[in-house]
């Protein structure tokens, strides 16, 4: 019979992988707990990082369908569980992974694709979903603006027609 204390773990990390958008796996090893706080403040308004055990994770992650952390628990491993925008928690983890070498990101999973870590490096490098939805907006009104100057063409040609034979007949 399993220990309660680990049932009750796995099924928290069952709850944390069924309330997030996404996950990102990530080795700690060789950063000290004030460079961990600092990474836990960089992603706290979009995600949950916590420090996991390997084998419980693996097997939490089973049990809801997840197989992108298989052969990749290794060492001291921590999980951003993503509950916002997961390309703003890729980019703090890319930008604070630049200035401390020592985190490693090994791979994630979002909307049930597994990515390793080139996927995660082409999340991080993604624009916001702010500046996406502007530039799609700017595309939408620049479509809008063409189809509207060439439904007033006919009309604008058929009044300069008629404003110019209006001046030939009155120089007549």
């Amino acid at each position: 019979m399993a220990n309660p204390e680990k049932a009750a773990a796995v099924d928290e990390l069952k709850e944390l992988f069924n309330n997030s958008t996404a996950a990102v796996l990530t080795e700690y090893r060789g950063l000290s707990v004030g460079q961990l706080q600092t990474l836990r403040r960089s992603v706290r308004e979009n995600a949950h990082y916590a420090v996991v055990k390997n084998t419980l994770t693996e097997i939490a992650a089973r049990e809801v369908g997840i197989d992108a952390f298989e052969g990749k628990m290794s060492g001291p491993s921590a999980i951003a569980f993503v509950h916002g925008d997961p390309v703003d928690v890729a980019k703090a983890l890319r930008d604070f992974a630049k200035s401390n070498p020592e985190l490693i990101v090994k791979g994630g999973y979002m909307d049930g694709v597994a990515l390793d870590e080139a996927g995660m490096k082409k999340l991080a490098d993604l624009e916001s979903r702010e500046v996406l939805l502007g530039k799609m907006a700017g595309a939408l009104i620049g479509v809008q603006s063409k189809a509207a100057a060439l439904f007033q063409a006919p009309l604008s040609k058929a009044v300069r027609t008629v404003e110019a034979l209006r001046e030939k007949q009155e120089a007549a």
